[in-house]
């Protein structure tokens, strides 16, 4: 039993998503912002990712969410987010961020998949990745 605590704490560690400044070079994000969990642009964007979840784990891309105060998907806070990220208190926003940290793609409204799938494959990493 003295193992316990231990195994709980290192269950901790690899749930802990990290911050996003952390996934740079591993992963790319798709930062999403709304002022509530009501916001209908959270819902539609939600939707879109649901349906796009294999293809997205094949792109290497993590999800975080910035809806009112809560952050999901990093251990960020919302307020360094909305401040780093430009991120609007009272509007929806979709950021694609690249692998080399950079803003990709940046929308007031929900991304289709279709172009997340097409600005993810056009980059450089992912073309390499591919060969």
């Amino acid at each position: 039993m003295n193992g316990l605590p231990l195994l709980a704490s290192v269950a901790l560690l690899v749930a802990d998503p990290g911050s996003i400044a952390a996934m740079k070079w591993e992963r790319r994000v798709l930062l999403i912002s709304a002022p509530s969990a009501k916001t209908a642009e959270l819902a539609a964007q939600r939707r879109i990712i649901a349906r796009w979840k294999d293809e997205s784990a094949a792109r290497d891309l993590s999800i975080v969410e910035v809806v009112a105060q809560t952050v999901s998907g990093a251990n960020d806070t919302a307020a360094a987010l909305r401040k780093t990220y430009r991120l609007p208190a009272t509007g929806f926003a979709a950021i694609l961020i690249g692998k080399d940290g950079g803003e990709k793609l940046r929308s007031a409204h929900p991304i289709p998949a279709i172009v997340l799938e097409r600005t993810i494959d056009a980059m450089p990493m992912r073309q390499a990745g591919k060969r």
